[in-house]
């Protein structure tokens, strides 16, 4: 088997050096790419040629990715999360400390000092006093979302002396694995909300968590409280959080999501949207990309996919055949009654589903042909049909 690998925008070379030289082509274009792999580039106008199976995003989010067509389509989209986990969580560290110091104010200040020569040391000493600011250690953290970042932040801040809450409905088994056994579940949001001197987003942006932190849950935190949205752009009411800087209620909002409206307040801290912008991200991002690729189109399994369900099977040597249909009864049965009128044995099989999608990945005895699995793509609902050949020895 060849693979031809159509990239977008770059990819950190570590990444790209892990498809096998004798197995892939890869080049910016391509008429006919069977996978494509970006980072931030758009594909919401891309007209996808027939023989894209897979786009590999080098990153968590997939605004860039027209999911629903890429589904339709048969077309797996992938990402890497937790991959930059490590990078995001050091910078909403810093978010946290530049919220409590003042230390991005004062450095401006310091600035604008030259010039004044032999009286800048007296001026330091004199206007020092503006920036005050309180130590973190024996403060209150709340981290709103236990994911890959979430987990790592509330780590991070129990270390730092800080007495840590989380509230996650959704956490997954191998976080909660991962989580120190000193950061504590909060009851609901609104007691995070109550207790905490320090607040930290973690949540992607769906219709339920949209613009989720306003006036109503600025009634219940404490004054004086600090924000931290290093997550996603939209998830803070922006008129709301206006109207609680300006009244007191927080001290301090830090984002790297900025917009017109947070730009120029005294209170507000807008960073560049640099989560995953360091050598060690891109790198990490670009190898899981592409060993997720590879794993896909060699052997059908499916990991960290955001529109197909997860399925994993190792090969048994024979044949493998990879169905995506419609998440409808009798499917299986179906498939199953194609392949017995062709005699092809089954060795191992798994079916798993995603909202509307259902995946199978079946291991058959010996090899089999282009042309004994053709009846499955008759079948009506079925969104791909992909046959990898016996292994070679």
């Amino acid at each position: 088997m060849s693979f031809k690998i159509q990239t977008f925008d770059k990819i950190a070379p570590e990444g790209l050096a892990r498809f096998p030289l004798d197995q892939y082509e890869v080049a910016s274009e391509f008429s006919s790419p069977d996978a494509i792999l970006l980072r931030s580039h758009s594909l919401h106008d891309y007209a996808f040629p027939s023989s894209v199976k897979a786009i590999a995003r080098a990153g968590a989010g997939v605004n860039n990715i027209p999911i629903s067509r890429c589904t339709e389509a048969g077309i797996v989209v992938f990402n890497t999360p937790g991959a930059n986990a490590n990078a995001v969580k050091e910078l909403v560290i810093a978010g946290m400390l530049l919220a409590s110091r003042k230390i991005a104010q004062g450095i401006a200040w310091a600035q604008s000092l030259k010039g004044k020569g032999a009286e800048v040391p007296k001026l330091v000493e004199k206007g020092k006093s503006s920036f005050v600011g309180p130590e973190i250690q024996g403060k209150t953290l709340g981290v709103i979302g236990l994911g890959a970042i979430g987990m790592l932040v509330a780590n991070a801040g129990e270390g730092l002396g800080m007495r840590v809450i989380g509230y996650d409905p959704y956490i997954s088994i191998d976080t909660a694995w991962q989580l120190s056994k000193y950061v504590k579940k909060a009851r609901s949001l609104d007691a995070l909300l109550a207790e905490s001197d320090y607040i930290s987003i973690h949540v992607p942006l769906l219709d339920s968590t949209r613009g989720f932190i306003d006036r109503s849950k600025f009634a219940i935190m404490k004054q004086n409280v600090r924000i931290l949205n290093f997550a996603r752009e939209g998830l803070i009411n922006t008129n709301d959080l206006l109207e609680a800087l300006n009244s007191g209620k927080v001290a301090c909002f830090v984002t790297d999501f900025p917009e017109e409206s947070l730009l120029g307040h005294d209170k507000i801290i807008t960073i560049p949207h640099l989560g995953a912008s360091t050598p060690e991200s891109e790198t990490n991002c670009a190898v899981m990309a592409v060993d997720q690729l590879r794993n896909f189109l060699e052997n059908g399994n499916i990991r960290n996919s955001v529109n197909f369900p997860a399925a994993d099977m190792p090969r048994n040597g024979g044949a493998r055949i990879i169905i995506a249909n419609k998440n409808v009864p009798a499917m299986v049965g179906k498939i199953t009654t194609v392949l017995a009128a062709q005699n092809i044995n089954i060795a191992d099989m798994i079916n798993h589903h995603r909202d509307e999608i259902a995946y199978n990945i079946i291991d058959v005895d010996g090899d089999v042909t282009e042309e004994q699995v053709a009846g499955i793509r008759n079948i009506e609902g079925v969104i791909l049909v992909r046959l990898l050949p016996k292994q070679a020895k």
